[in-house]
């Protein structure tokens, strides 16, 4: 692990070339317009939901949704919750988009087939010295890793046919295609995962908040009416805490999710790196005698 920590130390640069920043500028406009596109669709979606579902009449007494819930009419008490509920349902549609959205993305950054048997077989190509078909293989997996892994490769026959560098300065020239192709993928990849963390701190204050305003109208309705009313009281806290629940619920599906993308993304570092660091080696392993003669 040292050794190539050595050789890599830093599979994300802050600098990539000049020459590659506009794809990640272009797409990264797309990905932002998806974002908005996204939150307004589950804010409309949440409202449909908060009034036309948990209000609807038929889930209250009297046929009214501004009378009591039907006895264990769980969406009618959430209605009851008031007007936190429909940012809370919000937050937790947008975490339930942008995880499904992450999950397709990570899943064709992958490639077609395993990371693990693409990156072994690379390897056996390296070894015989097969460069060509080491290429062929990344055009067959696809993906991000392959995309690196397939530039380092073209740098690899590019810098093998260099005979006015010596072999340190190949190996780097090698290095850092691999860094800037990875800079330019990885982006992506974490993409949206700044939202799902938003989420996941936002979400039990704001259903806390809630809590708080539904408590501060239970007391107030309860020194209006003059007589304490336990059933009222505690049917007013339990609309009250409504929103807590939401918001918790929503904060912990937000953790999981980003734990869980956030753990892909560095399983396919990994493997970036072990298969830049193949590359890199077996350069200096072949082409090093030449590289110290010239």
């Amino acid at each position: 692990m040292e050794q190539k920590n050595a050789v890599n130390p830093s599979a994300r640069p802050n600098t990539p070339a000049a020459p590659k920043a506009a794809a990640p500028a272009q797409s990264s406009g797309g990905a932002s317009l998806f974002s908005v596109i996204a939150i307004i669709v589950a804010f409309v979606l949440a409202e449909l939901i908060f009034h036309f579902v948990m209000g609807a009449g038929s889930r209250f007494k009297g046929g009214v949704n501004t009378n009591d819930p039907l006895p264990g009419d769980y969406l009618a008490t959430m209605y009851k919750g008031g007007v936190i509920v429909p940012f809370l349902i919000t937050m937790f549609l947008c975490v339930i988009i942008f995880a499904v959205e992450r999950a397709l993305t990570i899943s064709k950054a992958k490639g077609s087939k395993s990371i693990e048997s693409f990156v072994r077989s690379v390897r056996q190509r390296l070894n015989a010295n097969d460069i060509s078909g080491a290429i062929a293989l990344c055009d067959q997996q696809k993906g991000s890793v392959a995309n690196v892994v397939r530039a380092g490769l073209k740098k690899y026959q590019e810098m093998g046919a260099e005979h006015t560098m010596n072999t340190d300065q190949r190996v780097l020239a090698i290095q850092k295609e691999i860094e800037e192709s990875t800079a330019l993928e990885l982006p992506m990849l974490e993409k949206n995962l700044v939202i799902i963390s938003t989420i996941a701190s936002v979400a039990t204050l704001t259903g806390l908040l809630g809590t708080v305003f539904g408590m501060i109208k239970a007391f107030a309705a309860l020194a209006q009416a003059g007589n304490p009313d336990a059933t009222a009281l505690a049917s007013g806290i339990s609309e009250a805490l409504i929103n807590t629940a939401l918001g918790i619920g929503t904060s912990a599906l937000a953790i999981v999710g980003y734990n869980y993308f956030t753990s892909k993304i560095d399983e396919l570092t990994y493997s970036i790196d072990e298969a830049g660091f193949s590359i890199i080696q077996t350069f200096a392993a072949q082409h090093g005698s030449k590289g110290q003669e010239s």
